[in-house]
């Protein structure tokens, strides 16, 4: 944790810049700031919006807006859990991770999009999982990637041989792809989302 986020007042402030977009579901105006964190003036405001953009809590737009960074959402990380053998479990405030920062790396080239079918079960992407795409990466053989063949979207591994190009399922039950015409590749799967409750 950087020295800045050592400082109560900061933390605080941008938990409760953080808890206006969660409830508005938008970045609060200078003026918003100003009564949110308490302060008498705007330019108080301007050094603390100015503070937050250096540390990536927010960003701005192309016209100058607020936009949120990493302030959208952090989750406190605390500690690991074992996957094998049951073990004490202690809770301790280890950090706090935006999920924004650990799971995209080019917000500007990133999507989502929903997974509906199941020709990615074996790779663990269900229906109704949403998978991060980035389409600024270049893709590789052996990346899962979105691609548009012949005319048709489809989410699937590429495998690349020489000049040979295919769209491999991770299901047995569905065939590899080869284009026919054309193959368009939209981007690269970086991470998959999926909610339990």
């Amino acid at each position: 944790m950087t020295g800045d986020l050592k400082d109560v007042k900061l933390r605080s402030r941008v938990r409760d810049i953080s808890l206006f977009y969660r409830q508005k579901g938008r970045m609060p105006s200078f003026s918003e700031i100003c009564e949110i964190v308490g302060f008498r003036s705007k330019n108080a405001v301007f050094k603390l919006v100015n503070k937050l953009e250096r540390l990536k809590f927010i960003e701005r737009d192309e016209k100058g807006r607020l936009i949120p960074g990493s302030i959208a959402f952090n989750a406190k990380i605390l500690g690991t859990v074992e996957a094998g053998f049951p073990s004490p479990a202690e809770e301790e405030l280890a950090d706090t991770l935006s999920l924004d920062e650990l799971l995209i790396q080019n917000p500007d080239a990133t999507f989502l999009l929903k997974v509906s079918g199941d020709s990615m079960s074996e790779a663990g992407i269900l229906p109704g999982d949403m998978v991060l795409v980035d389409k600024g990466q270049v893709p590789k053989s052996g990346d899962i990637v979105i691609a548009e063949v012949d005319g048709e979207w489809t989410m699937k591994y590429l495998r690349k041989k020489g000049e040979s190009v295919a769209l491999i399922p991770a299901n047995p039950r569905y065939k590899p792809l080869k284009p026919k015409k054309e193959l368009k590749i939209a981007g690269v799967v970086t991470a998959v989302v999926r909610k339990y409750r």
